[in-house]
C-alpha cells in the first residue's frame, strides 16, 4: 500500500514537472516497486519502461535509465526490448560490480550465453579489484557467479563450473552482498555442486552429494533436493524419500516462521517428490506435481533457481514414451528458457521419436551454435554433431546424384 501511496505521489510530480528527467527516473522506478503481485500484465512495468525509453533516446549513458529499463523489462516475454539497454550499460560503468553485472539479466533470458558470462566475468573482476583497494562488498561477486554457472552450464563449458568451485572452496569468510551475518560461500556452494550434478543429469553423484559444512540446517535444502532427485532417477527409492523427509521438514519449518523463502521451498519439495513419485510408478501424480510448478513459474535466470519445471515436465514425459506431449512441453520451455541445453537437447529427441526430423535437426544445431567454442564432452552434445555431420553427408550425396 505505501509503495503505491509512494508511486502515486512520484507520479503526479512527474506530470508537474515533465521535463525534469530525475523526476521521470524515481516515477518509473516507484512504478517497479510498487508491482502488483504476479501481475501477468505487466501495466506497471510498461508505464515504467515508456518513461524510461524517452529518456534513454535522449540520456543513453545515464546509468539511472539503462538499470531500470532492464529491470522493467527483465521478464521472459519482455526480454528482448531490453537488449539495448543491457548492452548499452554494459559499457556505462565498468568499476561497478551490479553495474556491469545488470546486462546479465537481459542476456540470461534470450539464452545469449557469451555475452552473460563476459558481463558476469566482468562483474566479479570489479569486485576482486575492489577488494584490492579494502573496499567492502566481496560478497557480491556470489550473485555474478549464480548467474556464471547456470551460462557455463547451458553453453558446455562444465570445466569452467568445476574450476568455479574449486574457487570458491578456496575464498576467504566474507558477509553476503546485503552485508550480512551469513558467509555465502557455504550457501552458493551448495548451490553450484548440485546444479551441476542435476543438469549433466550425473543421478548417483547428485544422490551422494554431501552437506556443505557452514550451511545452516534450511541452507542445505538445494543439497536435500539434489539428493532426492538423484536417487529417485538411479532408482534408489529408500535414499530419495530420506532426502525429500528432510526438504518436507525444511519447508514446514518455513511455514511456521512466515519465511519468504516457504514458496519456492515448496516448489522445490514438489518437483523432488514427482521424481518420487515417478520411481514408484505414480507417474499420473508425478505429472501432476510438476504441472502445477510448472504453471507458476516465469523464467530461470540462475543455478540457484534450478531446473525449469516445465522442462523436468519434459523430461518425465519422453521417459514415459510420450514424444508428442513432451515435444510441446520442451517448446513451452525454449519459449521461457530460450537455449537451454537440455531443452534443445530433449526437444530434439522428442521431435526425432515423433517422425519430425527435420525439427529435430534444427533443435540440434542450435545446440551445436549454444555450445560454441567449447570443449564440452557431453555425450548429448556429441549426439547432436554426430546427427548434424549424417545430415550433411546425406545432403551431399543427394546433391552428386
Amino acid at each position: 500500500m505505501r509503495a503505491a501511496a509512494y508511486s502515486q505521489r512520484m507520479e503526479r510530480l512527474y506530470q508537474k514537472y515533465p521535463e525534469d528527467h530525475e523526476a521521470g527516473i524515481f516515477y518509473a522506478l516507484s512504478l517497479l516497486a510498487a508491482e502488483p503481485e504476479k501481475d501477468t500484465a505487466y501495466a506497471n512495468r510498461k508505464k515504467a519502461a515508456a518513461v524510461l525509453e524517452k529518456l534513454f533516446a535522449g540520456e543513453p549513458n545515464h546509468p539511472g535509465v539503462a538499470h531500470y529499463l532492464i529491470h522493467s523489462y527483465d521478464k521472459p516475454e519482455m526480454a528482448k526490448l531490453g537488449l539495448p539497454a543491457a548492452r548499452r550499460y554494459a559499457t556505462i560503468a565498468p568499476v561497478a560490480p551490479h553495474a556491469v553485472h545488470m546486462p546479465s539479466h537481459i542476456f540470461a533470458r534470450l539464452g545469449l550465453w557469451q555475452e552473460d558470462i563476459a558481463s558476469n566475468l566482468a562483474s566479479i573482476a570489479a569486485t576482486q579489484r575492489g577488494e584490492k583497494m579494502h573496499r567492502d562488498g566481496g560478497g557480491h561477486q556470489f550473485h555474478a557467479m549464480d548467474f556464471l554457472v547456470y551460462a557455463y552450464l547451458q553453453s558446455g563449458r562444465e570445466a569452467e563450473v568445476q574450476h568455479l568451485i574449486e574457487e570458491v572452496k578456496a575464498l576467504p569468510a566474507m558477509k553476503d552482498m546485503y552485508e550480512g551475518d551469513s558467509d555465502p560461500r557455504f550457501l552458493n556452494l551448495g548451490f553450484f555442486e548440485a546444479s551441476y550434478a542435476l543438469e549433466l543429469h550425473h543421478w548417483a553423484e547428485a544422490a551422494a552429494l554431501p552437506l556443505v559444512p557452514g550451511n545452516r540446517d534450511d541452507d542445505h535444502a538445494a543439497t536435500h533436493r539434489a539428493r532426492a532427485i538423484g536417487a529417485a532417477r538411479s532408482g534408489n527409492v529408500g535414499e530419495a524419500h530420506k532426502a525429500l523427509a528432510r526438504l518436507v521438514a525444511i519447508h514446514a519449518d518455513a511455514v511456521q516462521r512466515k519465511l519468504s523463502s516457504a514458496e519456492g521451498l515448496d516448489d522445490k519439495r514438489r518437483e523432488a517428490e514427482a521424481w518420487v513419485d515417478h520411481a514408484e510408478g505414480n507417474n499420473e501424480t508425478a505429472l501432476n506435481l510438476l504441472r502445477e510448478v510448472a504453471d507458476g513459474e516465469n523464467g530461470v535466470l540462475e543455478a540457484s533457481e534450478g531446473i525449469p519445471a516445465r522442462e523436468m515436465l519434459a523430461d518425465l514425459l519422453l521417459e514415459m514414451g510420450r514424444s508428442e506431449a513432451a515435444l510441446t512441453e520442451y517448446q513451452a520451455d525454449l519459449e521461457q528458457n530460450p537455449q537451454r541445453f537440455d531443452a534443445l537437447y530433449g526437444a530434439a529427441q522428442a521431435a526425432e521419436l515423433s517422425g519430425k526430423g527435420d525439427k529435430a535437426n534444427l533443435y540440434y544445431a542450435q545446440l551445436v551454435q549454444a555450445c560454441n567454442g567449447s570443449n564440452s564432452n557431453r555425450p548429448e552434445l556429441g549426439q547432436a554433431r554426430a546427427q548434424l555431420a549424417r545430415k550433411g553427408s546425406e545432403i551431399g550425396s543427394a546433391s552428386q546424384k
